[in-house]
Formats: structure tokens, sequence, C-alpha cells
């Protein structure tokens, strides 16, 4: 065990190529994804949030079971849209980082429009009262409440990005684990573990477990300042 560790530490400071290139998929894939879905989902939640319509609470609902959508049953929706039978064949999409980058998308939104949503709404009251006091309209009230949320907007991004680096369900199935093409480090841990290289496997667990520590870091780094 404490030579797997070391040669595999080895391993990361060799600049091996095969294992940076599953890094640079891997960082490709989540920082698009999680960018997508934070730049749909804010918007979005920040809507939701803040108003007070008679469906709001069906929407809410809805969302919030479509924050546990299985990544698997994710990834088959996708494989099924963008396989040679599927409506959107002729995109070429299946087994692409642009296919993994869209079912991510599917898995994201929903957290980034659940975690607005729950924060606007905690902050509506007296956001409200202070677009009221000014005679501001709808648009710029929503403005202010995105303003007044940009401390959590940055966190949610960040918890965007690190569920879109650990997950491996929908990635495997509408990636495919291509070596060089669409292999990233959750499939490619799982894959090597299997085929009984160890050294690569754990190489990029420590990677992962490294950026995700750090992700922890800032969160919690920003919510100290948010607090001040």
């Amino acid at each position: 065990m404490s030579q797997a560790l070391i040669n595999a530490l080895q391993l990361i400071f060799s600049g091996d190529r095969i294992l940076y290139q599953i890094i640079g998929v891997t960082l490709e894939m989540s920082l698009c994804s999680s960018l997508a879905a934070l730049l749909l989902g804010v918007p979005i939640g920040t809507w939701l949030g803040m108003s007070t319509f008679r469906g709001r609470k069906i929407l809410v609902i809805i969302d919030r079971a479509f924050m546990g959508l299985p990544p698997v049953v994710c990834g088959l929706f996708c494989y099924l849209m963008f396989s040679g039978v599927g409506p959107l064949r002729g995109l070429h999409l299946l087994y692409t980082v642009t296919g993994m980058v869209i079912a991510q998308v599917m898995l994201l939104l929903p957290m980034s429009v659940g975690m607005m949503e729950s924060y606007t709404n905690g902050i509506s009251g007296p956001i409200r009262e202070t677009s009221f006091g000014l005679g501001i309209g709808r648009a710029k009230m929503l403005g202010l409440a995105i303003n007044e949320s940009r401390y959590h907007i940055i966190s949610t991004f960040l918890f965007l990005l690190g569920r879109a680096m650990a997950e491996v369900g929908a990635v495997s199935i509408v990636g495919g684990a291509i070596m060089f093409k669409t292999n990233v480090m959750t499939t490619a841990i799982m894959n090597y573990t299997s085929m009984g290289n160890f050294t690569t496997a754990m190489a990029l667990g420590i990677i992962l477990l490294f950026i995700s520590l750090l992700l922890n870091i800032i969160v919690a780094v920003i919510q100290w300042r948010a607090d001040r």
C-alpha cells in the first residue's frame, strides 16, 4: 500500500502525458458544464425565489425532484437522444466532450436553480421592501437580488464544479471513457482499477481528492468573508 502511494506520487510529479491529458479533459468538461448550469440557473433560481405566484411551490417541488435525478438515468436519456436512432443523431454528440457537457448540465441545472431559489427566497423580504421604497421595477429588483447573492453565486459555482468532477454515471454512458478523447478522472479511476493499474488509479484519486479539498477551502473562505 505504501509503495503504491509512493509510485502514485512519483507519477503525479513525473508529468505523465496520459495522466494530465485525462485531467485536462476532466477540467474542460467540468468547467464548461458547471458554468453553463450557473448561467442558466442563477436567473431562473432568482426569479423563482423572488416570486410569489400561485404555482411557485409546484415548480420548487419539481426542481427538488430533479435535483435527485440518478446520473445513470440522465446518461441513458442523453444516449438515446444522441445515438443512431435518436432525434439528435445528426449532431454527432455521442462519445464527445460536448455530449458529456450537455448531460452534466442536465444534472447540475436543477441544483443551480434550487440553491439560488433557496437563498434568494430567504432574502426576498428585505429586497422587496428596499425595491418598493426606491420605486424600482421588477427587473431591477431581480438584479439587486443577484447582486446581494454574489458570494452565494461563487459558492454555488464551486459546488457545481465539484459535483461535475466527481460524477461518473452519465459521463461514462455518454462519453464512453475513450482514451485521449472522453476519458475523465472518475471513469479512468474505475477502468484502471479494474485493469489492476493501481498506481495510475491512486494518482488520479489523489489529484481528485486534492481538488475537492481545495474547492471546499475556497468555499469556506468565501462564506467567512460574506459573514463579516
